[in-house]
Parts: C-alpha cells; sequence; structure tokens
C-alpha cells in the first residue's frame, strides 16, 4: 500500500474535525478568547496525528466500517495535544519549540498553557461522547482512554521521569517509564480502535500486543532522535535528553543495541499483526514507519 497517501488521507480526516471543533469553540463565548486561541495554537500545525490514525487503522483492521469512530479518534490527538503542552512547560521538560514553533507557554504565558492543556483533556471525554457508538462501547473507551492517560498511564510515566531525572534508573524503571510515558496512549489507540469495532478477544489481544511493541519502539526511537536528530526534523531542540540527565535506551544500552531492540519489538508487532492479513497492512506500514522515521 501507499503509506504516504494513506497518511496524507487519514491525517485531512481528523484535521477537518479538529477544525471542527475549534469552529464551535469559537461560537461559544462561554470559552475565553485567549484560552481557545492557546487551544487552536497548540492543536492546528503540523503534529503527524499518528495516535488518532492508529484508532482508525485498528478499527479498519478489526472490520469497522463506519465513521462513528471519527470523535474518538480525534479525541486521541486532544489527549496527545494536553500531553504536549504540560510536557514543555519549564516546571517539566522546559523545551521552548514544539513542531517547529514556540512552545504554547512561551506564546500564552505558563497560566494560560496549563489551563489550555486542562481544557484539551477535558474536551477529548467531551468529543468522545458526540460518537453515534453504543454506550456500552463508549464507557468502554472512556475507561480506556482514562486509564492509559492517567496515573496508571501516562501522567505515571511522567511522574517516574521526574523523580529519576538525574538518576541512574533501573532496567525496570526505564521499561515502566517509557511504556507509561508514551506507549500507553499508543497502545491505547489502537485498542480504541479495536473496541469501536467491537472486535473479538483474539482479535483485540493481537491489536493489543501491537500496540504495546510498537508504542515502546516509538518511544526507543524518539530517544535515538534526540541525539542524532536534528532541531528541523524533530520541531524541538535536540540533545535536551542527556542535558537534562534523563533516563534514556541509548544511555542504558547504546545507540547500537536501542535500536536493534527496537527492530525487535517492531519485528514482534508485525507478527502480532499477520493473522488479518491485507486487513493490518496500514498498521503494518506504520510500524515499519515508526522504526525509519526521522521525525
Amino acid at each position: 500500500m501507499d503509506l504516504k497517501r494513506y497518511l496524507r488521507e487519514k491525517k485531512k480526516i481528523i484535521d477537518d474535525y479538529l477544525k471542527k471543533y475549534l469552529s464551535e469553540k469559537k461560537r461559544d463565548r462561554n470559552c475565553p478568547k485567549i484560552l481557545r486561541e492557546a487551544m487552536s495554537y497548540a492543536l492546528i500545525g503540523s503534529g503527524k496525528r499518528v495516535r488518532p490514525i492508529l484508532s482508525l487503522a485498528g478499527y479498519e483492521a478489526a472490520g469497522g466500517k463506519s465513521d462513528t469512530i471519527l470523535p474518538v479518534a480525534a479525541s486521541l490527538e486532544l489527549v496527545h495535544t494536553y500531553s504536549l503542552i504540560h510536557d514543555d512547560l519549564p516546571a517539566m521538560d522546559d523545551d521552548d519549540f514544539r513542531r517547529n514553533k514556540p512552545a504554547v507557554h512561551k506564546v500564552f504565558g505558563e497560566g494560560t498553557a496549563i489551563l489550555a492543556g486542562d481544557a484539551l483533556l477535558t474536551d477529548a471525554f467531551h468529543i468522545i461522547s458526540r460518537s453515534d457508538a453504543s454506550p456500552k462501547i463508549l464507557i468502554n473507551i472512556i475507561t480506556e482512554l482514562a486509564h492509559a492517560s492517567g496515573p496508571e498511564g501516562m501522567v505515571g510515566g511522567q511522574t517516574v521521569d521526574l523523580l529519576l531525572e538525574g538518576k541512574k534508573a533501573r532496567k525496570k524503571d526505564l521499561l515502566y517509564i517509557h511504556t507509561h510515558k508514551t506507549g500507553a496512549l499508543i497502545r491505547a489507540s489502537v485498542r480504541i480502535g479495536a473496541l469501536m469495532a467491537n472486535a473479538s478477544p483474539s482479535k483485540l489481544n493481537a491489536l493489543t500486543e501491537y500496540g504495546e511493541k510498537a508504542g515502546l519502539a516509538f518511544q526507543i526511537i524518539d530517544d535515538i532522535l534526540d541525539i542524532t536528530g536534528t532541531k528541523e526534523e524533530l520541531g524541538k531542540a535536540t540533545g535536551a535528553d542527556s542535558a537534562r540527565g534523563k533516563n534514556t535506551y541509548p544511555s542504558a544500552f547504546g545507540l547500537q543495541q536501542s535500536h536493534r531492540m527496537a527492530e525487535t519489538l517492531i519485528s514482534d508487532s508485525l507478527n502480532a499483526v499477520k493473522i488479518f492479513n491485507e486487513k493490518a497492512d496500514a498498521l503494518t506500514e506504520i510500524a515499519r514507519y515508526i522504526l525509519a522515521r526521522r521525525n
């Protein structure tokens, strides 16, 4: 399949939905203008929409065919964007640039940036409620997303990352950070697509394994790119992880071994979705893209 075309088409679908969402915010006089502008600034731009696209691909692999998935897929981008806003804050990763432009707190101030992130996270669940899926499925989706983005998922991973900054982490701690801080939402994105398609337990298990392996590989490649990539490629400063004493796979295992570990994870993710045959072509190509990506 033509992955570039697939990613371009799916990104447009998600972007169109997000623009519609923001246009509704613009008409809502109860939402302060500065807050709306900060949310829009963070959300609209050069983001690749990896998580929403993974949910769409998982949905298709499991046999989903309608557009009821769109609000749910879009909600994943709101959660991801909220996490980026907060990660960039001085109290967290202290990054001045994101997606090739100044970070939200550099443009709107720290207080508004925090509130914009809060607003996007909250609105993600509001958007989910717009789906025409059955209430039972939507409750499962909400449970999945809340678990992946909360204290047992992304927030938990970020907490341990902060606690161990400047300290040498044990291998199990490093695995915890990566599988929770980044991997949890990627895993949930694929699972949410499967849940929306009412996938059988065997199909859900296969897509879960794919999401777990691909999610960890994604973060390992991120670690590598922080060393080997450029600011122009990544849209943010490079070398920040080592400067802050972050625990990364290259710092623990070296670049070559880290890349071999990512290769093994991607190979495992591909094996997990073989049962779907050509229905998993998009997932297969996205996994390969994760391993080869430069940004």
